[in-house]
């Protein structure tokens, strides 16, 4: 499938939203990682106080939400637009912002750390790394790009896909998603999943997390 194809698809099903079972936002194109080229241009760095990934997971009782912190990242423009960049997570910084029992608040944010699900003692980060990113024109919700790069979690790298809302100028650049879904277990993340388990009944958590991205950067 050529790239335009596959963009115009994207947005296509973009209207499409996940309205039970699970979290709602668009699905990610999720593939084999992609090869990453060296690129040239001006580097952005990312401002670390309002750049994060808000998060949604969601099981057939209820959900939570949260937010990941970057410990670094850049961005990399060339003639007006972004040719690269890289980002780092602190999977440390995991927070949950729906319950306000602080036990409770805790032993969640100590389960989502430990080896059922991110496993931070063994893998304390998270990357990703753009390929590529492209005008998406057929957009109908507003979204101005599509940005592709490698995700790596755990153990495991696979290439995304995602639309955003894309602004640049000489001073900063500003990159915000909507929700989009990707599928917990293509990344080993193993606990209460369908895939893995089969006697759950219904105690399992939904494969699919809802991601948003909130990226600002500046020029410097």
């Amino acid at each position: 499938m050529n790239r335009k194809l596959s963009i115009g698809l994207f947005a296509s099903a973009a209207i499409f939203m996940v309205a039970c079972g699970g979290p709602q936002g668009e699905r990610a194109i999720t593939g084999d990682a992609q090869n990453v080229a060296e690129k040239q241009g001006v580097t952005y760095v990312a401002d670390l106080a309002t750049s994060n990934v808000e998060w949604i997971g969601t099981k057939p009782t209820g959900q939570h939400n949260g937010t990941i912190s970057l410990s670094e990242g850049y961005a990399i423009v060339s003639n007006g637009a972004i040719t690269g960049g890289e980002f780092i997570f602190d999977m440390n910084s995991i927070v949950d912002i729906d319950l306000t029992d602080p036990d409770m608040n805790g032993k969640l944010t100590g389960h989502l750390k430990s080896g059922d699900f991110f496993e931070i003692e063994t893998y304390p980060t998270s990357k990703f790394i753009i390929t590529s990113v492209e005008a998406n024109e057929n957009s109908e919700t507003g979204e101005t790009h599509m940005i592709t790069g490698n995700l790596t979690m755990k153990d495991v790298t696979k290439s995304i896909s995602f639309t955003a809302m894309v602004s640049i100028t000489d001073l900063s650049i500003k990159a915000t998603s909507n929700n989009f879904l990707i599928n917990r277990a293509d990344w080993n993340i193993k606990y209460g999943s369908k895939r893995f388990f089969d006697n759950l009944k219904d105690n399992f958590i939904h494969d699919d997390i809802s991601l948003k991205v909130n990226f600002f950067a500046l020029n410097k």
